[in-house]
């Protein structure tokens, strides 16, 4: 695995910033890829301080032109890419379908499913045509792609999305050694997840605390699926909360 080369997506915090510490430890070169330049400076000079494994590459996803200056400054540092892990996204304020606005559902969209897509575009051109041939592509599904929560319809939309394109993409690689899969998260702990502790809405009206993971967790199975050869593949991984209400909900 030494030597590998990733881009993480939405690495300045969280489960992002988690899976790239990670890849850092266990000899990867990781771009870190987020909105902010500084927070993305902090969370990759916390790990890499001389900067010889990390390189910070700041852009939308969500927008195609920099979402390809993205890649070409992977590429100008690295010249290859074996792992692109889509994790940036997000999701609005938990309403009805009836009240969501088509400015948050737009957002949603754009960061979660066309976010994606692009990146997963530019990355499936370039592990096409590199040498050796192929290369390891992670989506950040969530259990939202299988079971939503109330009040959620942008992001598991977007997430069921994700997980067609997952099954899309895995099978457009096959020719090209390339390898597609998914992992679904559910209740890891990051600032975004803080609610979770305090209290959730229910499917049965309630409003309840739910159980959470380390992030380093999740970080972990990442690690484990890419360290995988190529001709093998965990096609989609689901890891959670022991306790949390996933299995049954409803």
């Amino acid at each position: 695995m030494a030597g590998k080369i990733a881009l993480v997506t939405g690495a300045s915090s969280g489960i992002g910033r988690a899976t790239a510490w990670a890849l850092l430890g266990a000899g990867y070169s990781v771009a870190f890829n987020g909105r902010d330049r500084e927070k993305l400076e902090e969370a990759a000079s916390e790990r890499d301080p001389d900067g010889e494994s990390a390189l910070i590459v700041p852009g939308d996803v969500s927008d195609p032109d920099q979402v390809s200056a993205v890649f070409d400054a992977v590429m100008k540092r690295f010249g290859r890419l074996d792992l692109l892990f889509n994790n940036a996204g997000g999701g609005s304020r938990p309403v009805s379908i009836d009240e969501v606005s088509l400015k948050d559902w737009n957002r949603v969209v754009g960061a979660n499913l066309t976010g994606t897509f692009l990146c997963t575009q530019h990355a499936f051109r370039i592990m096409r045509a590199q040498d050796p041939q192929g290369g390891r592509i992670i989506n950040n599904g969530s259990i939202s792609a299988h079971v939503p929560r109330p009040h959620s319809s942008p992001y598991a939309a977007t997430k069921h999305g994700v997980n067609g394109l997952t099954k899309a993409t895995a099978l457009d690689g096959r020719p090209y050694n390339i390898a597609c899969s998914q992992i679904d998260i559910g209740n890891a702990a990051t600032d975004l997840t803080r609610q979770m502790q305090i209290g959730m809405l229910q499917p049965d009206g309630s409003t309840r605390p739910e159980p959470v993971m380390h992030v380093d967790d999740v970080a972990r199975a990442i690690v484990f699926m890419d360290s995988l050869p190529l001709d093998t593949n965990v096609p989609s991984l689901t890891i959670m909360a022991t306790l949390m209400p996933f299995i049954g909900r409803g």
